[in-house]
């Protein structure tokens, strides 16, 4: 597992388990959604600009390159 699969099944749960929490601790459904909804574009957000996905080195290529005489 690493974080990309983490952070897609973080979003349901925080959209969901959130609004209930929050409608629990008496905040009308018409705010708890929008709140929970905004941790999980945080999440979307950090996901895609703080740690982006990064294709990942060939590792048939050589690290440097090679000159030939």
């Amino acid at each position: 597992m690493n974080y990309y699969d983490l952070i897609l099944g973080l979003i349901p749960l925080a959209l969901l388990g959130l609004t209930a929490v929050l409608t629990t601790l008496g905040f009308g459904l018409t705010t708890a959604v929008p709140l929970a909804g905004t941790v999980s574009v945080g999440m979307i957000g950090h996901a895609m600009f703080a740690r982006t996905p990064t294709d990942a080195p060939a590792t048939d290529a050589p690290a440097t390159p090679t000159v030939r005489q």
